[in-house]
């Protein structure tokens, strides 16, 4: 007979069912004291049958966040082959077993050693084993039971943001969505409430309003304006526990603004404005600038300006400074006091971008009135033209007037005004003008050919304030008149053949005329009288301004006459008629069968064998040039021959001055006793030195004219002493000598040049006693002994 055994599984199961309905407020420290122990085996119940006996388990309930002193109980392991006698011992294994959870080997009581949270791990998987203590076996096959975390509510709600940000139009609906909040709760949303949410609207009452469930913001107030309130902090709740008291909540914070609408017209802070403007005030420049307020902002706020009507409509503008959106008003036309000193204008400000929704506020537009008083300033004398264009004939006597100017004073007093021409503009003063009433006259003859147009500036000035000035230009044109009479168009020199045939044209002639026709030029030439009878030749006039020389015989010697000059009249028809005589040289020349020109008289002009005039003038510069090359290498060898003393600046020598020039000495001079200068008398030892500068500077001293009956040796000695106290005579280290050396002189030279004839050497040394002027000569003479010596 086979034997079955039972298994059994005691559980703490702190009545389960009870803790799902009933919200737990705060953690549990204590558990029930019922103990509910569930036996499965074949005698338990009659309906329970089973053809193996096996672990008998269920599923374990533990409350989390225990905070009680003792280990936390959750249940018993039994099985039904344990007598009590101590031979089976239980073991426990899988998630936290023997660490999080323990088990009591003899008894199967199962205990957890620390505080568990449901958020970290809702449920534990266990196994359970019960084994013979003396031989090691299992006597139950291992079975595995959960042990499950029941949730208590220990998470409050959290926002997803801790501040939220939002914007709407002012003047929205009542309802109008703003933005949704979204909390979350940790806890077990299958377990009772304590991850049910709610929402609620702590602060913002009662502009908005939240929806509990949603957590949607919405408007709550009609008419909200911007401009009365911009921003607005709501602060929102949520609560779980389906918002029953006792539940946890968390709190966040929304920042809402009120975008601008454009409900607001501009509107004038005056309705008028008064500006004052010079009536000299330049061409589109500001006057005066007016501002009309908007509440709006941005382009909501953005304003144009117009001139709706007024006196001075089409006097001034406005336009809209985009920046500071205000309306500024400029010049269009010249003010002038005189006629008109005050203008009124109406002016519009007009939002640009308008809603359609608030128009029954009322027009956005709004409209001002401005005065501009226009001051009188001191203007300068104004002409009656812009420009003046005068007519004068050349021929016009001086001091002619051509033409008059007029300027007036535009003022209301109406000074006086002179006028001047600027010379600037008239550097040879062809023209003057009278200084009082503007008429310009000629100074200096005209002349057409030379200058068609004269370009000048007249200047008006106020008589009593001459800085107020104006100024024209005059254009002033000469007319022509038929003083010039026609010429040549160019110089005639033709030749004739020596077998030329009568009746033979050898040059057609034309002229010109500086003067100017209006139905241009009519010339007509004819031969001068003297030689129209006894000429050779003959003129033909061909009626369209050019003329004809013709041959009157049939040959010509060249050697009889090689030359002929043919006088010729030219006229014109204008009046009065001027006429010139210009003259055609004709030369005889040998010519081929052909007409063609083989040679002339003295010249060939045209012939292989020959040297043209040309010709002649090169060889003749060349000729000259060599002249002229030939003179200055002779004067160049001469100068050559004259060495001078100093070959160059480079010289590394000292530069001397040489005196070389040496006379008769006494026998020169016949006007007085040179002697007297044998032995000047020596100089003071307490004179100032002359090699070096002085510290102080001294005026010098003069002494007295010396009187006309002293000689000369006393006129020189005045002359040193003068020289020597006078310590601001430069050169400081110059020797200024006096002495006088001549063939023939009474005292003898002291050049060393004559030295060298002598046959011993000359000893220096006396020099070094004379003195600190002969200090460097001793050195030099001194050295070169030296030098001997060794």
């Amino acid at each position: 007979m086979r034997t079955y055994h039972c298994f059994w599984l005691l559980f703490w199961a702190g009545q389960p069912h009870q803790s799902f309905l009933t919200p737990l407020s705060k953690r549990t420290s204590g558990f029930p004291e019922k103990e509910k122990v569930l036996v499965l085996s074949g005698n338990s119940r009659q309906d329970l049958h089973r053809s193996k006996r096996s672990w008998m388990w269920n599923q374990f309930f533990l409350l989390e966040e225990y905070t009680g002193t003792d280990y936390q109980y959750v249940g018993k392991l039994h099985s039904d082959q344990d007598k009590g006698d101590g031979s089976l011992k239980y073991i426990l294994s899988g998630d936290g077993a023997g660490d999080l959870f323990i088990i009591n080997e003899n008894t199967g009581d199962i205990q957890a050693t620390k505080r568990l949270d449901r958020e970290e791990k809702p449920v534990y998987i266990l196994r359970a084993q019960a084994i013979n203590r003396r031989t090691g076996r299992p006597v139950e096959p291992e079975s595995e039971f959960i042990i499950k975390i029941h949730d208590i509510n220990d998470n409050e709600p959290m926002f997803t943001k801790d501040v939220y940000n939002a914007s709407i139009p002012e003047m929205s609906d009542v309802g109008t969505f703003v933005v949704q909040v979204t909390a979350t709760d940790a806890d077990d949303p299958t377990y009772g409430n304590s991850a049910k949410v709610v929402y609620s609207i702590l602060q913002g009452q009662p502009y908005f309003s939240v929806e509990s469930e949603t957590g949607i913001i919405k408007t709550a107030l009609l008419n909200m304006d911007r401009e009365n309130r911009e921003q607005y902090q709501v602060v929102i709740q949520a609560k779980d526990m389906g918002g029953q008291m006792g539940g946890l909540s968390g709190t966040t914070t929304v920042n809402i603004t009120l975008t601008d609408v454009n409900d607001n017209p501009p509107r004038f802070p005056q309705s008028t404005y008064q500006f004052r403007a010079p009536e000299s005030t330049p061409l589109d420049s500001p006057i005066g600038r007016i501002k009309a307020n908007d509440a709006d902002v941005d382009e909501n706020a953005e304003i144009e300006y117009s001139i709706t009507e007024g006196d001075g409509y089409d006097m001034f503008g406005i336009t809209t400074d985009k920046d500071t959106q205000e309306g500024i008003i400029t010049v269009k036309k010249a003010l002038d006091f005189e006629s008109k000193n005050l203008y009124i204008l109406k002016v519009e400000a007009t939002n640009t971008h308008v809603d359609p929704r608030f128009l029954y506020l009322g027009p956005f537009k709004d409209s001002a009135t401005v005065r501009i008083q226009v001051e009188d300033v001191d203007e300068p004398p104004m002409f009656s033209r812009p420009a003046y264009i005068m007519e004068v004939k050349e021929d016009v006597p001086l001091n002619s007037v051509i033409g008059t100017v007029t300027a007036q004073d535009p003022d209301a007093a109406k000074n006086p005004v002179k006028y001047s021409v600027d010379r600037h503009t008239d550097m040879d003063r062809v023209f003057n003008i009278n200084s009082g009433n503007g008429s310009i006259f000629t100074s200096k003859p005209l002349d057409r050919e030379t200058l068609l147009w004269h370009n000048i500036t007249v200047i008006a000035a106020e008589i009593n304030n001459p800085k107020q000035s104006s100024r024209v230009p005059v254009f002033i044109k000469v007319l022509d008149v038929n003083d010039n009479a026609p010429e040549f168009a160019m110089f005639y020199e033709t030749f004739v053949c020596e077998n030329a045939k009568a009746e033979q044209l050898i040059q057609t002639l034309s002229a010109v005329d500086k003067d100017d026709s209006y139905n241009g030029h009519q010339f007509s030439f004819s031969l001068a009288p003297e030689a129209a009878s006894s000429s050779n030749f003959t003129l033909q006039d061909n009626r369209d301004n050019t003329a004809g020389i013709f041959t009157r015989k049939t040959r010509y010697n060249r050697h009889e006459t090689s030359t002929y000059f043919l006088p010729v009249v030219i006229s014109d028809n204008d009046y009065p008629i001027q006429s010139s005589t210009e003259t055609v040289t004709i030369r005889v020349c040998a010519c081929d069968h052909r007409g063609k020109m083989l040679s002339c008289n003295a010249e060939a002009l045209i012939h292989p064998t020959g040297l043209s005039t040309g010709a002649l003038i090169a060889i003749l510069l060349c000729i000259i040039i060599l002249l002229v090359t030939v003179v200055l290498f002779a004067a160049l060898r001469r100068q050559r021959k004259k060495e001078p003393l100093i070959i160059s600046k480079e010289d590394i020598r000292d530069n001397i001055v040489s005196y070389n020039d040496e006379g008769g000495g006494e026998e020169d001079t016949q006007a007085f006793d040179i002697g007297t200068l044998r032995n000047p008398e020596a100089i003071d030892d307490n004179k100032l030195r002359r090699d070096i500068v002085p510290e102080t500077l001294f005026m010098p001293r003069r002494t007295a004219t010396a009187r006309d009956n002293t000689d000369v040796r006393d006129f020189i000695n005045q002359r040193l002493k003068e020289n020597d106290t006078d310590p601001t005579a430069p050169p400081y280290d110059s020797l200024a000598t006096y002495a006088y050396e001549g063939n023939g002189s009474v005292a003898e030279s002291l050049s060393s040049l004559e030295s060298v004839t002598t046959d011993g050497d000359q000893d220096y040394d006396y020099l070094s006693d004379w003195g600190p002027r002969f200090k460097k000569l001793a050195d030099m003479y001194g050295s070169m002994d030296s030098d001997k010596d060794s």
